[in-house]
This record gives structure tokens, sequence and C-alpha cells, in this order.
């Protein structure tokens, strides 16, 4: 097999196509990843051989970089320093690109690679949190790990694709191959759950990335990371004993948060005083239909344990029955709030279908952990202090299910603008109203905090 001396270069100019056919140069190299592409089969071409010699290229420019790290040499990215001929269009073109309210930038469809539309909609999400994207597009990003292996690298590169303007659909085979090699459970073509995915990505993103003191990130609690920093918030679990009234706290990181709903084998508890049709935490809702509040206030209800889940009171010094009442710590800049809609169990599976309405802002103090004395015997008070916008958020993201557990189809609903949402469904993305996100069988509601927004 021969080889010709031929890069990709000017590929959406056909440069190289043209210099194929008339040189006959029928290989070519692909300089981002190594891969070899044949002119003649249109296709790339995927040898063992070629890959194990790529493998030991990169292995050979890692330990370049590193040593020239190390030794002063040089750094792995080097600052941009705009040329003469760059300096003179900044100079005749000072006006820069304005973001209107009809700007489509960031809008752009994913192709589905087979049963990956749960996949597709959490990066439709995840590309739309606005912190997330400052990130990316701010290329703040140093990877320290080998070969093309490095998610959070190909996140970034996925940001660029999508805010480059290109209206195109993406094909994400990339980000797949990367989702299937880190999260082996996710792999193959079966359908996935996309709340799942979500945990799994930025299980990975966290893993991938590295805090501000160069230090691995292995350590929720100590983590400085993009990941962290945008959607790790502190749940705090108080453990009363039921005899010395005496409390036992812990504080662990979330990401999510998971809320039960009715129709489930699970109780749940009574609607709240709202439920007659009148507004609840900033929205109404229609009358008897199950609020975003309801669940957060069922979630946060003090809940007795029973005398088979006794604890060890350090009161007590003996076995007592007690209460346990979970609450909000520290919030999160992206609270996740995911609506348990499988229900898995022994003897059942199935899909609950029970609409919940959620609001386009919502406040979180009452479920603080420094509210807890404006909850009474699990009735809702409205607190005094609502005035901290650290609490307040807005919703920008609905990823939804429609069908059956056995056969089904993600889609979501993102917030380009203030008042602008967009459905976004694989490869098609069309303009939606406010009132078809809010109608919309929601699993997955993204809320960003509104200071940072």
């Amino acid at each position: 097999m021969g080889f010709y001396c031929c890069a990709l270069i000017n590929y959406s100019k056909k440069h190289i196509h043209e210099h194929a056919k008339s040189k006959r140069h029928n290989l070519a190299i692909d300089l981002l990843y190594g891969g070899i592409y044949c002119f003649v089969c249109q296709d790339y071409i995927y040898d063992k051989d070629m890959e194990q010699i790529a493998k030991e290229e990169q292995r050979k420019a890692w330990k370049l970089q590193v040593f020239s790290k190390t030794s002063g040499i040089g750094e792995k990215y080097s600052m941009w320093e705009p040329t003469k001929r760059e300096l003179e269009l900044l100079r005749h073109n000072p006006k820069r690109r304005k973001i209107t309210a009809n700007c489509t930038i960031g809008l752009r469809g994913l192709i589905n690679l087979g049963n990956t539309c749960f996949m597709n909609c959490i990066v439709q999400a995840l590309t739309h949190t606005p912190l997330l994207r400052d990130f990316f597009l701010s290329d703040r990003h140093k990877c320290e790990m080998q070969s093309n292996s490095c998610l959070v690298c190909e996140m970034s590169q996925l940001f660029q694709e999508f805010y480059s303007g290109h209206r195109s659909p993406h094909i994400p085979f990339r980000l797949l191959h990367l989702v299937w090699t880190h999260a082996r459970h996710l792999a193959g073509y079966e359908q996935q759950d996309a709340h799942e995915f979500l945990i799994a990505a930025l299980d990975v993103l966290h893993r991938h990335c590295k805090d501000d003191n160069g230090k691995k990130a292995n350590n929720p609690n100590h983590c400085s990371c993009i990941i962290d920093q945008i959607f790790t918030g502190g749940l705090q679990s108080d453990v009363t004993c039921q005899v010395c009234h005496g409390v036992s706290t812990t504080i662990d990181p979330f990401w999510d948060i998971s809320l039960d709903l009715p129709g489930s084998s699970t109780p749940f508890w009574p609607l709240s005083p709202g439920s007659d049709g009148s507004v609840v935490n900033g929205d109404s809702h229609p009358s008897g239909a199950t609020t975003l509040t309801d669940c957060l206030r069922r979630f946060t209800r003090p809940e007795h344990l029973g005398s088979s889940a006794k604890i060890k009171c350090s009161g007590c010094h003996s076995y007592q029955e007690s209460t346990k009442q979970l609450t909000m710590k520290r919030l999160p800049i992206v609270a996740c709030f995911h609506l348990k809609r499988f229900e898995h169990s022994a003897k059942l599976r199935r899909k609950i279908t029970t609409y919940v309405s959620f609001p386009l802002e919502l406040d979180m103090t009452p479920f603080m952990a420094s509210s807890k004395e404006s909850r009474m015997n699990g009735q809702y008070l409205q607190p005094v202090d609502s005035l901290n916008n650290d609490n307040k958020y807005s919703l920008f993201a609905v990823v939804n299910h429609q069908g059956t557990l056995e056969s089904g189809h993600y889609t979501t609903f993102i917030r380009q603008h203030k008042d602008q949402w967009f459905k976004c469904d694989d490869a098609i993305i069309t303009k939606a109203s406010i009132k078809d996100v809010l109608d919309s069988e929601g699993s997955v509601a993204h809320i960003h905090q509104c200071s940072d927004v």
C-alpha cells in the first residue's frame, strides 16, 4: 500500500478533492484524528496496523509535550498573537456580530446515530447552559490526557460546532464513541435513559477536568472544576430521634434531584394549597394538577422511618425510632430535576404519565435548610425573607419522553433568548411557544439561577 503526502486542508472548499483527482493521490490522512481517507471508496479506512502506528506517534508526541512543559521550553497551548493582516482586518471592522432577538447562533440539530435521541436531548440542554457555554467558548480547558480520549476536549469541540453559525445537522459520532468508551453501561444501540446519560456525562466530564490547583478532581466535596462549580449542590439530611429529639446531620453533594410522582407505587403527599387553581411559587396551574412545587414539598417533608428502621441514637445510646428530613444546604447554579417516570420493581415495569405543571420561575427558598422553621408539620408557609436572588431560578431546558417504556423517543425544549423557545427533535429544530413547553410531559427539567442568566 502506497501513501501520498496529502493533508486534509480547505476541505469545505473541495480543494483536497480536486487535488486527489488531478494528482491521483487517492489516500489522505486526517491530521486531527489520524484517520486514513480513501477517495476511491469515499470513506475512512480503518486498519489495525495504521491505528497502532497512530497510537505510538501520539504517545511520542505526548512525551515531547510533557518534557517541554516540565523543562520550561514551552507550553501545550501557545498564546495567540494576531498577524499584521489580522490587525488590519480588526481595525477596518470594529463592529462585532450582534446577537439579535431573531439570531439562531447556537441552534443546531444532531443526527440520530441509532436510538441515540437520549444523548442528543441532553447534549442540547448542556450546550444551552449559559455558564458552561461561556467556559467552553473561552477555550479555558487545558487537557492533560493522552491521545483523543478526553470527553472535555470533545465537548469543547462540540460547543465550537454549535456556535460556528453552521445550520446543517451535526454528526456526534466522536461523542458517542467516547461515551461508549468511558460509560460502558451505555454502549450499544439499545434505548437508554436520558437521565442516566446526563449523570454519566457529568461524571466523566468531572473526572476529565482538573481544578484550579492542578489536582485531580476525585472528591466532589473539594473540587473547583467547571462541572462542580455549575452543577454541584449540597443536600442536608437531618435524622431526629423520637425520644430525646437529638438531631444527626449529614451533608452530601448532588448533581440532580430525583422526584417521585403521583401514580407511582410510592404514596404521594397531598397537593399544595394552590392545587385548586391558584398561584403557587410564581405560576398558575389547572385545578387538581400536580406541580413541581408539590414534588419538592414531598421530597423535603419529614419522613417517619418506622420501627423496622431504627437507628442508634448518640444521645440515648440505644436504637430508637426516628424521622428523616432532606433539605437544600447549598444550591447549585444549575439545578436538574429528574421526574421519576420510569418505575422498575420485581413485579412491575411501567411508565408514569402523570402531568406535572412547572413554572418558568421558581423560588427554592422554602426548601432550604435555613427555612425549615417556616414549615411546620409538613404545611407550606411562604417565607418572610424571599428576596435572595441566589434562591430564584429560571427554566431554560425541558427534556421530554414520548411513547412507552419499551418504545419511546426523547426531545428537548431549550430557551434561546429570554422568551424564545425551540424544540430539538434530533436533526430537526422548530420554534415553540411557552405553552408548548409548559404543557409538555417533562422528564428532566433544568433551571438556572436568575442572578447568573
